[in-house]
């Protein structure tokens, strides 16, 4: 069940150029950070951290530039890849977070787990 915010964020992107991957209706999530980072942008904006138009700005900018770099594909084509790129973008502006810890997370993110044994 939706919030208030959840309903309002979600309603504010449907046919418009930034609306997420639909399936029967329903959000779609292909990888479990697609909807965590999805679930980060909305509840950061909820509690007040950034306006919810700013992100959708910075996604609807994150697409075009995508576009302009491959006019005649879509292959390589990830909406929360730039999704993410938004995201990352509007906790940089909002200064929740610097550009050297967010890299140091996104690194961290990337490792495999501790008790995953590596070739």
């Amino acid at each position: 069940m939706q919030t208030r915010f959840e309903h309002f964020a979600t309603s504010s992107m449907l046919c418009a150029e930034d609306a997420p991957p639909r399936r029967n209706g329903s959000l779609h999530f292909e990888r479990p950070w697609e909807g965590r980072a999805f679930a980060m942008a909305l509840a950061l904006s909820k509690q007040g951290h950034f306006e919810w138009e700013a992100f959708r700005q910075n996604l609807i900018k994150a697409i075009g530039e995508w576009e302009a770099a491959n006019p005649d594909t879509n292959e390589g084509w990830d909406y929360y890849e730039r999704w993410l790129l938004a995201l990352e973008r509007i906790v940089l502006e909002s200064a929740l977070i610097d550009e050297r810890e967010l890299t140091a997370r996104l690194d961290a993110a990337e490792e495999p787990p501790a008790h995953t044994a590596t070739p």
